[in-house]
This record gives C-alpha cells, sequence and structure tokens, in this order.
C-alpha cells in the first residue's frame, strides 16, 4: 500500500514537472515578439528622420544665396518673434514662393498696443501705433507705412476674410528684423525700432522732385507698374557707370529727355499716381520684367528699337535692355 502510494506521488510529481516544461517557454517568446516589434517601430522612426533630415539638408543648401524669408519658403517652417512662436492667428502660408500673414494678427504680435481698424467699405485695414502709421487696400500694389510706400508685387490679398500680405513688407515697417535658424528650420523676427523711417526723411527730395515729374511727363496716363517701370530705367542709368549718378544728371543728358532740356519738365505738377510710383522705385520697388531695363520707347522706329532687346511691353511703352 505504502509502495503504491509512493508510486503515486512519483507520477503526480512527474506530471507536474512535465507541464513546467510545457509552458515556462512561452514567456521568453512572448518578450522576444514584443522586442523585435519594438525594434521594427524604432527602425522605422530612424528611417523616416533620416528622410526628413535629408529634405532638408538639401533644401537649405540649395536656397544658400536667398534672403531668411526665401529660406523659409523652401522648408516647412516655424515663426518665432523674439524667441517666443507666434500665434496661430498669424497664419504664415507660402505661396508662388513668397511667405503671407495676416495683416492685423501680426501687427498685434510685433506691438500689442497697435489700433487696427477695418473699413469694410473702402476695403482698408489700417494699424497705427505711437510710431507707425501703416495703411493696406485690398488690391493695391503697395503699402504704406509713415510716408513710405513698398512694393508688393502681387497687392494686399484677401484670404479667408483676412487681409494678407509678405512677411517682409510688416517686418520693414514695424523695423523688425527676419532671420532663419537653419539648424530647426524656423523663421525669426526681432523687434527693432518698432516703425520704418519716415519717408519725409528717407527720400531725397531733389530725386523725388525730378522722378515723379518724369515719370508724369513720360506715363502719367499709364497703369501704376507702367509708371514705375520709366522710374527704374532712369534708376537703372544712375546706378549704372555710364551714366551720370543722380536723378537730374540722368536727365540732363543731351538728346535723352527734351521736356527736361527745354525747361518744361521743372514746372509740371506730377499727379498722385507719379509720385507713388517715383517712391515705390526710390524704395527699391523693382518691376521684375524691366529690372536690367536702360531704354524705353512708344515709337515704333526709335534707336533702342532698331539696337537693343526688347524686355518688356507695359502699357504704351516698350523697355529695353
Amino acid at each position: 500500500m505504502i509502495r503504491k502510494l509512493f508510486s503515486t506521488l512519483l507520477c503526480a510529481f512527474a506530471l507536474l514537472l512535465l507541464m513546467g516544461a510545457g509552458t515556462a517557454p512561452q514567456q521568453p517568446v512572448t518578450v522576444l515578439a514584443e522586442e523585435e516589434s519594438a525594434a521594427e517601430i524604432n527602425g522605422a522612426l530612424e528611417t523616416e528622420n533620416q528622410s526628413v533630415y535629408k529634405v532638408s539638408s538639401q533644401a537649405i543648401p540649395a536656397a544658400a544665396a536667398a534672403s531668411p524669408i526665401e529660406l523659409a519658403e523652401s522648408t516647412e517652417s516655424r515663426l518665432l518673434v523674439d524667441g517666443i512662436a507666434a500665434p496661430a492667428e498669424v497664419e504664415m502660408t507660402q505661396k508662388d514662393g513668397v511667405t503671407y500673414v495676416a495683416l492685423a494678427n501680426m501687427a498685434l504680435c510685433l506691438d500689442e498696443t497697435a489700433a487696427v481698424n477695418w473699413n469694410a467699405e473702402s476695403q482698408v485695414l489700417t494699424v497705427t501705433t505711437s510710431k507707425l502709421s501703416l495703411t493696406a487696400k485690398v488690391g493695391q500694389l503697395y503699402l504704406e507705412a509713415n510716408g513710405r510706400y513698398l512694393y508688393l508685387p502681387e497687392g494686399v490679398q484677401m484670404v479667408n476674410g483676412k487681409v494678407v500680405v509678405p512677411l517682409w513688407a510688416v517686418t520693414e515697417a514695424f523695423g523688425a528684423k527676419p532671420g532663419w535658424e537653419s539648424s530647426t528650420g524656423i523663421v525669426t523676427v526681432t523687434r527693432g525700432s518698432g516703425a520704418i523711417q519716415s519717408g519725409d526723411s528717407y527720400y531725397d527730395q531733389n530725386d523725388l522732385f525730378w522722378l515723379a515729374r518724369i515719370i508724369y511727363a513720360e506715363s502719367g496716363n499709364q497703369p501704376l507698374e507702367g509708371q514705375m517701370a520709366v522710374g527704374i530705367v532712369v534708376m537703372n542709368r544712375v546706378e549704372s557707370p555710364i551714366y551720370p549718378n543722380t536723378v537730374e544728371g540722368v536727365l540732363a543728358q543731351k538728346n535723352q529727355f527734351s521736356t527736361y532740356q527745354s525747361g518744361r519738365l521743372a514746372n509740371r505738377t506730377p499727379n498722385a499716381s507719379s509720385v507713388i510710383a517715383a517712391k515705390l522705385v526710390l524704395d527699391g520697388g523693382v518691376v521684375s520684367e524691366v529690372k536690367d531695363a536702360l531704354y524705353f520707347d512708344s515709337s515704333s522706329n526709335s534707336w533702342a528699337s532698331r539696337n537693343k532687346e526688347c524686355v518688356a511691353v507695359i502699357g504704351n511703352h516698350k523697355f529695353y535692355a
């Protein structure tokens, strides 16, 4: 009886050992499966990160010669103002190589004391601070700030109920400085003086006097960019080493501008658009088609038409480089 009982116990013990041997390997198998899964996920993340880094590293050198704002357009970026993330309401976007922001919200971001007013009837947004008076009219080709005129080739736009302009124009109006952090892909704006230098102190009054009058005499009835183009030709000559280095000097050259030679030009009173066109050009505004032009005419048999390449036709004028 005792031997039988002992035999039964031995069988039970053996059975327990066999059962243990069948279940014990399951835990390492589970752990191994988790480790393999983690490795696969980590590998995928590493591959994705390498891909993002590759794209970023290619985009930055490709735009190395561009301005900070142009660099921002090449990669997906965030906007910091004095090191603090700009609110989402600024709505920084890129379109056709230009970075845009919602003007009212960006203005408040740069100066929280700014008074913003929208006139729905005239489609004009004004921003006023203790240092700055800024006006933007939807559809207009410029931003006016403290009497300065900043050329916007695509104009002041209305997008989703907000007035939208290029970021560079807002920072210039507020005397702020844009920048680019290549390691992070972040656009930075650093507050500065709070306002652009006034037009009264910025524009050379003699240059403005003569440039506005020659624009009016030659193209006063033309579209704004056509008026600017005439002014650009004059300023290109001022910058060229083969012409005089002042506006009046260029106009006074023999056989060039007959209205100046006759003395009539000084007595002309330019219209408002001619004065604005002159200020846009003096503020660096460039109509891209005529950026290198040195000649223009409105006739079909001029010296320029026979000897130079026509680069653009704007309104009633042809422009040559």
